[in-house]
């Protein structure tokens, strides 16, 4: 299967370049015109690796770094006009893997690409705690080898959980990585999908899902 990249930019003439010359080089390739609509796109395309501006209106390159960078398995390069130091080092700070500055070379692109995605861990073809598996590719979840059947938000919430084993996860980073933007003061969003979901994989008693009270939720032992 193609590595999958999303070029994130609002200059539409540098999308269809890149789209172009990376899906010569043999990747998967998603462009989106801001950051916004880039993240929104995430649960759904599932991107290996990221090319994104700085300067973007909605959503700034910056901040769409941090949030990608939940998961650890994508690979992120900054391609950008801004050239200084201080942003170089935002940017790397900010979770970036690598910055280019352009103009850039598109074969030096596509190498760094090559290499950033052969140091990040893979991403398995089966996502797997406990009884719980989940194939991307075949988008099937089981429990204890049954199938269940899950709508398209739960399916999310699931597989970022199963991305952050162990881990207390925030009704903030839940809304903020599911759904794709911040939406404050609807909290009661998370916890109606995340009972839902609980019923589907069979965790009465919620011990794989736990309740954290006052953090939020856990994929645990």
């Amino acid at each position: 299967m193609a590595d999958r990249v999303m070029v994130v930019d609002d200059e539409q003439s540098l999308r269809e370049l890149l789209k172009i010359a990376l899906g010569r080089a043999g990747f998967e390739v998603e462009t989106y015109a801001d950051g916004e609509e880039a993240l929104a796109a995430v649960p759904r395309f599932l991107p290996h690796a990221a090319v994104i501006d700085i300067m973007m209106p909605n959503l700034d390159g910056f901040e769409l770094c941090r949030r990608l960078r939940q998961d650890p398995n994508i690979y992120i390069l900054m391609l950008t006009a801004r050239d200084a130091v201080a942003d170089r080092v935002a940017g790397l700070e900010g979770g970036a893997d690598d910055y280019m500055v352009k103009p850039f070379s598109i074969d030096e692109l596509v190498a760094r690409l090559r290499a950033g995605l052969r140091r990040v861990a893979p991403r398995d073809e089966a996502l797997r705690f406990g009884p719980v598996v989940m194939n991307d590719p075949a988008h099937k979840v089981t429990v204890d080898g049954e199938s269940v059947n899950l709508t398209a938000k739960e399916y999310e919430l699931l597989r970022y959980l199963l991305l952050n084993p162990n881990k207390v996860l925030s009704k903030a980073q839940i809304l903020s990585h599911v759904w794709g933007y911040d939406f404050p003061g609807d909290d009661n969003l998370v916890e109606v999908h995340i009972s839902s979901l609980r019923d589907k994989l069979g965790d009465r008693d919620k011990t794989l899902i736990q309740t954290i009270r006052g953090f939020g939720y856990r994929l645990g032992d």
